[in-house]
């Protein structure tokens, strides 16, 4: 998928006169720098190499249900919902016989990387082996056909392999839609908490307050917010080690990069090669020649090989896309997160459509000019 070189070994970049080289100390397994909008692959290492995702997976479990369910929706947590969460799982501390909203789940699940959450969604889906076996047809819809899920939250299991390729297709295909965004670039929010009664013995539920536990977006000790970060996913398990997509803006241009695996054993390593990555491909932009390319979903593929298909302009939404011409709140605002969520401005135009045969992406994407970290008291 994308081109002969990227199914070749080792590092993919054709380094001409006025291309930066790559940066040094790279130890990632595999990685990945593309322009978002124009589907190009600017440079790769290893990008067809079938790894471990860890918590990058949930990008395409959100791919997949997000559409399903509105956000006020509520469910009550059965036991049974939360049966099966793999031990030493990320939690956002959903409790049994509590009541949330689907927006409180799905700030548990990009927040926080909530395999309670992700259980939750998947039970209200029809369990997780029906959920396991559509976000599988849907990796198959989008060409990601280096991806296989077992478990629908990331969690180590035999067999369950993606790509930095496709994981890069999945993040594209996410960043679609509305809520997609807003959710992946939500750095803080308030998450329900149990049900109490109080001293004067009336019932009470207090909530408090999640983070995001992207590095790039959050910042950390020792490590700078990513000027331009908007998303997306991060993850973490024994055996993929640590992996990161994700999605930055700069000059007008957006690149998205996925680094899987680096061997160096350094604190917010994979965050740190992400960085370099987006700072290599801000300066190789425009001047370096591509090694490949992004594919458009199957079935748009399938459309615009039709005779007649709409080859260019604009169309109008459909499917899963969501276009708005107004500005957009962060998700957390709709949780009652007092505005700790990150502000969404549409910046113009549509980013991309799934409409009249066409896999159309307009040269502005909606992403937050400014992801800004809130100031504490």
């Amino acid at each position: 998928m994308g081109g002969a070189r990227l199914g070749e070994a080792g590092a993919q970049v054709n380094l001409a006169s006025g291309v930066p080289v790559l940066p040094k100390d790279l130890s990632a397994r595999s990685w990945i720098v593309t322009d978002a909008e124009s589907g190009d692959v600017l440079a790769a290492n290893n990008a067809h190499w079938r790894l471990p995702p860890a918590s990058t997976l949930k990008m395409l479990f959100a791919d997949t249900l997000l559409p399903k369910y509105p956000k006020t929706m509520k469910h009550t947590v059965a036991p049974s919902d939360l049966a099966d969460i793999g031990a030493g799982s990320s939690l956002v501390g959903i409790k049994e016989g509590e009541t949330y909203t689907v927006n409180d789940l799905w700030l548990g699940v990009f927040l926080r990387s909530g395999n309670d959450a992700v259980h939750v969604l998947s039970a209200m889906n029809g369990g997780v082996s029906d959920t396991v076996e559509q976000m599988n047809e849907h990796a198959e819809e989008l060409q990601a056909l280096d991806t296989n899920v077992v478990s629908p939250d990331g969690y180590d299991a035999p067999g369950q392999v993606s790509s930095a390729y496709d994981l890069t297709l999945i993040a594209r295909s996410g960043l679609q839609k509305k809520d997609f965004r807003e959710y992946s670039s939500t750095v803080s929010a308030e998450f329900p908490g149990e049900t109490t009664k109080n001293s004067k013995g009336r019932t009470v539920r207090e909530s408090f307050e999640i983070q995001n536990t992207n590095r790039l977006l959050t910042g950390d000790s020792g490590l700078d917010q990513y000027p331009g970060i908007a998303g997306v996913k991060n993850g973490n398990t024994t055996n993929a080690g640590s992996t990161f997509t994700g999605v930055a803006e700069r000059d007008g241009r957006v690149l998205l990069v996925t680094v899987m695996n680096p061997q160096k054993d350094e604190h917010n390593q994979v965050y740190k090669e992400t960085a370099a990555l987006f700072d290599w491909g801000f300066k190789a932009a425009g001047k370096v020649e591509p090694v490949g390319e992004l594919v458009p979903p199957k079935s748009a593929a399938q459309a615009s090989a039709q005779p007649g298909a709409d080859d260019g302009g604009e169309a109008g939404g459909s499917g899963d896309s969501e276009v708005s011409a107004e500005p957009v709140t962060g998700a957390a605002a709709e949780s009652g997160s007092g505005g700790m969520g990150v502000a969404l401005a549409i910046t113009g135009g549509v980013l991309v459509l799934l409409a009249a045969g066409s896999f159309l992406v307009n040269r502005r994407w909606p992403l937050p000019d400014l992801v800004r970290r809130r100031t504490r008291p």
